[in-house]
């Protein structure tokens, strides 16, 4: 298919020569060499940067067409298939995954340095499972990515032109559609044709207010994640459309800030995956990209690089009532209270036997002293064994003042308040049970009938 460039060409080279027969041929040739040398590039990256689990993977192996992703490690490296239907051209495009690992970030060098610098598209990915997370990640892997182009000594012409290409296709973005309007009116020029005359000067670069402020020299596109996660946000933490508006302005405030496009999606439900995929090739390698903006659905947001504005931003503070619109992020979108696992079981609290109990406040009595407090539970069942036996030969062979004291112990038992001022402080309510009291009135009683008087003998009855 010619282009109006060729036609343009064939055109001209028919009027420079007067014989445009003899030249349609030459024409032809010229412009099959060049086709030649407009084959889709081999050397483009894309470096996707963002916390762990939010859905890194898991987006690059949608975009591959790959059903069961694997998860790497460290800086992890994978290549999607470009295909250019147009050309008939097909290429790979590289993909660096660094971990979310903080501690790996020295791994840069490896994906963005200063001859891959100016091939390189970045993603920031952040995801809906977190919300109250989602500013502090964007500009902390922003600020990472910043320090590292520092770092990569480039000529201050390298820093230039790269500065002033993302102003450049700032500016240059038309909605589709718009480039079959008249070549004169101010700034139509095709979406389609992205990359071309990028060196060339506008005749006005001012940008709109609070856009590229922070110009990297990297296109860069941020995308939300796991959006279907929305509608367990709405049902368990009762987030609604006013939270979300929220959100997607402070968000979309950062796009502008470093003239980003940004994209909502979710691999579970295949929403702006596949649109995600052509803007990449249409913002890389200069592909067609006809999808305007998509602002309607909230869990499907799509906004290209220079689209956006301040202006059209504010029509979400429409909607957003029970706070301001420059509200501190996390004070509104707020992490719910995590519990521990640890807080979630009740310590277990094993009841002491009652027979070691017992045991133990006999001798306290009887050494007049306070009862000991209980044991471990090994040492507690050896102790046991032991004052066991030696309890029932006291309890057998036992003097009547010992027998005496113990009734009274028992006594003490069953009828003692566990309020009155003599009892222990430590001994709870529920430590005599009712098996207890039984086995004490048991033992009282066996007790009062061995101090019974014995019978009197009468000496004159005749059955002596």
């Amino acid at each position: 298919m010619e282009t109006n460039g060729q036609v343009n060409g064939l055109k001209s080279k028919k009027k420079d020569n007067g014989d445009g027969k003899d030249n349609l041929w030459s024409a032809i040739l010229e412009e099959v060499q060049n086709q030649g040398n407009t084959k889709l590039p081999s050397n483009k990256n894309v470096l996707v940067l963002g916390d762990n689990e939010t859905g890194k993977t898991t987006l690059i192996a949608k975009l591959q067409g790959v059903e069961d992703p694997k998860k790497g490690s460290a800086l992890e490296y994978a290549y999607i298939d470009v295909r250019d239907e147009y050309r008939d051209d097909h290429t790979r495009l590289s993909v660096w995954v660094l971990d979310g690992d903080p501690g790996h970030k020295n791994l840069l060098k490896f994906a963005l340095n200063t001859e891959t610098f100016p091939h390189t598209l970045v993603i920031l990915t952040v995801a809906m499972t977190t919300p109250w997370g989602i500013m502090d990640q964007l500009h902390t892997w922003a600020a990472a990515l910043g320090d590292h182009i520092e770092k990569l000594g480039l000529t201050p012409e390298q820093k230039h032109q790269s500065l002033k290409q993302q102003v450049q296709k700032w500016l240059r973005y038309t909605e589709p559609g718009d480039e079959l309007e008249p070549a004169s009116s101010p700034m139509k020029r095709s979406s389609r044709n992205l990359s071309d005359d990028l060196d060339s000067d506008d005749e006005d670069n001012t940008l709109p207010e609070k856009v590229l402020t922070t110009n990297l020299g990297l296109d860069i596109v941020v995308v939300v994640t796991k959006t279907d996660y929305m509608s367990t946000l709405e049902k368990e933490h009762d987030y609604r459309d006013e939270h979300f508006d929220f959100m997607q302005q402070w968000i979309r405030r950062f796009c502008l800030q470093y003239g980003a496009a940004l994209f909502y999606t979710s691999a579970k439900e295949d929403k702006n995956c596949d649109l995600l995929y052509k803007y990449l090739t249409h913002r890389i390698y200069g592909l067609p990209f006809r999808t305007p903006a998509l602002i309607v659905e909230k869990d499907a947001v799509l906004i290209p690089a220079g689209w956006d504005s301040m202006k059209k931003i504010s029509i979400l503070h429409e909607n957003i009532q029970s706070c301001t619109p420059d509200d501190y992020y996390r004070n509104i979108i707020v992490q719910p209270a995590t519990r521990k696992s640890g807080g979630l079981r009740e310590a277990e609290i094993t009841s002491e036997d009652e027979q070691t109990f017992l045991q133990r406040q006999q001798s306290a009595l009887l050494a007049g002293a306070a009862a000991p407090r209980a044991d471990s539970p090994l040492r507690t069942a050896q102790r046991t064994a032991a004052q066991l036996d030696g309890t029932k030969i006291g309890m057998g062979g036992g003097t009547p003042g010992n027998e005496g004291v113990l009734a009274n112990f028992f006594n003490s038992l069953l009828y003692k308040k566990t309020g009155s001022p003599g009892a222990r402080a430590d001994v709870s309510p529920g430590a005599v049970s009712a098996a207890a009291r039984s086995d004490a009135a048991a033992e009282l009683d066996r007790l009062t009938r061995n101090k019974r008087p014995p019978p009197t003998v009468d000496l004159n009855s005749s059955e002596c």
